[in-house]
This record gives structure tokens, C-alpha cells and sequence, in this order.
């Protein structure tokens, strides 16, 4: 038995009514807003160190988070789904509607960018120009990348290709959606575990998990035909859901339901097998991490003498190449991409690489130019 993780864990934070409102806060939002409010401090701390106006970071977190949120819809709506939002008689105000998600990482970058371009004009005499911005803030964009990858774990979104790594992720978080809502008064909650009375399986070389998909029911309801929820709706129900489809396999050796009662609840349980999958969240989160303690270590060297270009190379460098890397592990995003040579993020993700090699080229020979100078 391989030790797969089965990752079911609710992206909402809670779920509970205050006045009159029923409010589910989700863990993407927190870890979203996090970012901004951490790297903030962040920044008044780069300010500070080199005598930068400390109200230049307040006008300087609303500039990206206006252009984080804004540029990550556009880019999701151009790069990846234009088809479905320019269509004849397409709604135009589901481009507004993000909390129906779509966001996409490189559509941000080119809206930050260009962000930069707009504040500097004002600030280039007070020493802030395009490249000594661009250092510091992409320390703060290597945190907020970090925080956005573990919400879309939480999220269970943006998953990877199926996996017999001892550390791949069983996403069994889309079943609890799958039966909550054709139940809502009924199902109380749903909890997946692995079947410890069952082994592992190996199908055409792909390992499969034995998972118990509990759902826990109401008592007047436990009272009337569980049996037949147990036997029909709840298979139904999961068998029905897009997302449950791609986690679960129900074509090996279907178990039989089954009612049973835990801590005086009763609970109607199907057996399922569930797939692997790289947890591609968690390697850009990880990435991303290792990438802000770097990045703040090269700064932290140097300082205002940190050669312009230098931070801002190495962050498109690093991440973008390893984002390339890392779409070889996911799962497509929009179905064109199965048609294309290269998935849409690492097209986008080439221009990212070159652009940073380009910019350490000149960093390094701004750096010597200034060695040769000091030294003449």
C-alpha cells in the first residue's frame, strides 16, 4: 500500500448565518488577500531600508492589486477561453463575475508590468525607476504566487496528470459538492477516507486508491429509505459530477454500499477508487516560496546597490521557466490545449524566459560598467 494522500479538505473556511446572511468565506480569498497584506509590510520594510517615502507603498498596493485582479481575469478570458465570452449572444458581464473563477498568472504579469510603467513616470526622480521597481516588488509577487497556488489546493483546482509518486493527491474534496447540493437539507456532511480493507490496484501501470465516501444524513431522514439512498442516489449523484469523474475511477471492482451508524450518526457509504495526481498547487507553491526567501536574500546583500534588472531577471528566469516545466505535469486547462504542441502556459511562459535573460544581460553589464567606472 503506497502512501498517496487524500486530500479532502473544504474550501470554505466556514459555513455559518449572520444577520440574515448565510456566508461561506473560502480559503482562496484569505490566502489571496494574505498576500497583499504580508507583502505590504514587506515593502515598507524595503522602503524604509532604502529611504523611499513609506506612503509610496500604500498608492504603490492598490496600483497591483487593481491590476492583479483585473489583469488575471483578462488574461484567463483571452488566452484560454475567448471563444466562450465573445461568442454571438455571449453575456459580456461574465467577464466581471471572477468569483465564478478564471484567472490566469500571466495575464496579472502583463497588467503588473504595465502598472509599473504608469506609477514610475511620476517617481524616477525620487530614484524609482522601471527596473528599481521591479526588483522589489517581484519579491512580493514571488509570495503572492506562493499563497495563490496553496489556495487553488484548497480549491482542489488546476490539478495534475495522474501519478504513482508516493506523494501524489487523491482530490476527493469534489465529492462533498457532489452530494451536498442535489441534498442540501438531507446530507449534513461528507467525508472521504481511504478503504483500509482494500489494497491498492494497478491498471494499465496507473495505481488506484480504495476510498469510502461517507455521507452523513439527517436523523428524520436516516428514518425513511436510507437504504435506497445508499444503493441509488448517492452513487448517482457522484457518478454524475464532472470533477467526481476525474478523481474517481468507477470501472474497477465497484464495491457494494452500505448503512452504517458513527458516533449515534447515520452514515450511507459507497466504495469508489480514486486517481493520484501530481499536486502541481503544491510544487509552484513550494517554487514560489523558495524563490521570495532567494530573491529577498539577493536584495538584502546589497540593497539600493542591487544592479537594476538583477531581481526582476531572475524572477521571470526561475519562475517562468519553471512554470513551463511544471505544465508538463497538469492536466489542460481548456480542452484546445490537447490540439496544440505546447500547452498555453508555457507559450506564454517562453516570452517570460527570454525577456529575463535579456534583462540579467543587461543587469551584468550595468554591474561591470560600474566596476570599470569605480575603479578608472
Amino acid at each position: 500500500m503506497l502512501s498517496f494522500v487524500i486530500w479532502d479538505v473544504s474550501p470554505e473556511i466556514l459555513s455559518a448565518d449572520v444577520f440574515g446572511l448565510h456566508l461561506e468565506p473560502r480559503w482562496y480569498g484569505l490566502l489571496f488577500a494574505s498576500g497583499f497584506l504580508i507583502g505590504q509590510q514587506i515593502l515598507f520594510h524595503i522602503f524604509k531600508k532604502e529611504n523611499k517615502p513609506a506612503r509610496d507603498v500604500e498608492t504603490l498596493t492598490v496600483y497591483m492589486l487593481i491590476a492583479t485582479v483585473v489583469g488575471a481575469r483578462l488574461g484567463h478570458v483571452l488566452f484560454y477561453e475567448p471563444e466562450e465570452y465573445f461568442k454571438s449572444g455571449a453575456d459580456m458581464l461574465r467577464i466581471l463575475k471572477i468569483w465564478e473563477g478564471g484567472l490566469a498568472s500571466h495575464g496579472a504579469a502583463i497588467a503588473i508590468l504595465f502598472t509599473f510603467w504608469l506609477y514610475t513616470r511620476k517617481k524616477k526622480h525620487e530614484g524609482q525607476t522601471y527596473l528599481w521597481l521591479a526588483d522589489r516588488i517581484v519579491i512580493i509577487v514571488a509570495l503572492c504566487g506562493c499563497l495563490i497556488r496553496l489556495g487553488n489546493l484548497m480549491n482542489a483546482e488546476i490539478i495534475g496528470k495522474p501519478t504513482n509518486a508516493a506523494w501524489g493527491f487523491v482530490f476527493a474534496g469534489p465529492a462533498r459538492s457532489a452530494v451536498t447540493t442535489p441534498f442540501p437539507d438531507q446530507v449534513l456532511k461528507v467525508r472521504t477516507v481511504r478503504n483500509q480493507a482494500a489494497q491498492d490496484t494497478v491498471v494499465a501501470g496507473q495505481a488506484y486508491v480504495p476510498l469510502t465516501v461517507n455521507a452523513f444524513v439527517e436523523k428524520e431522514f436516516a428514518n425513511t429509505d436510507i437504504n435506497s439512498f445508499a444503493q441509488r442516489d448517492l452513487p448517482v449523484a457522484l457518478g454524475q459530477s464532472r470533477e467526481v469523474r476525474e478523481h474517481f475511477n468507477w470501472n474497477i471492482k465497484p464495491f457494494s454500499p452500505a448503512v452504517s451508524s458513527e458516533g449515534g450518526e447515520t452514515v450511507a457509504s459507497v466504495n469508489v477508487y480514486g486517481v493520484p495526481r501530481h499536486p502541481a498547487q503544491l510544487y509552484e507553491a513550494v517554487s514560489c516560496l523558495l524563490l521570495l526567501f532567494f530573491l529577498y536574500w539577493l536584495w538584502n546583500r546589497t540593497k539600493e546597490r542591487t544592479p537594476q534588472g538583477l531581481l526582476l531577471g531572475t524572477f521571470l528566469v526561475v519562475c517562468f521557466g519553471l512554470r513551463f516545466a511544471y505544465e508538463e505535469l497538469k492536466e489542460p486547462q481548456v480542452a484546445f490545449e490537447n490540439e496544440l504542441p505546447l500547452y498555453m502556459g508555457q507559450w506564454l511562459s517562453i516570452p517570460a524566459v527570454l525577456a529575463g535573460f535579456v534583462i540579467l544581460f543587461i543587469a551584468s553589464r550595468s554591474k561591470a560598467g560600474k566596476a570599470v567606472s569605480g575603479n578608472s
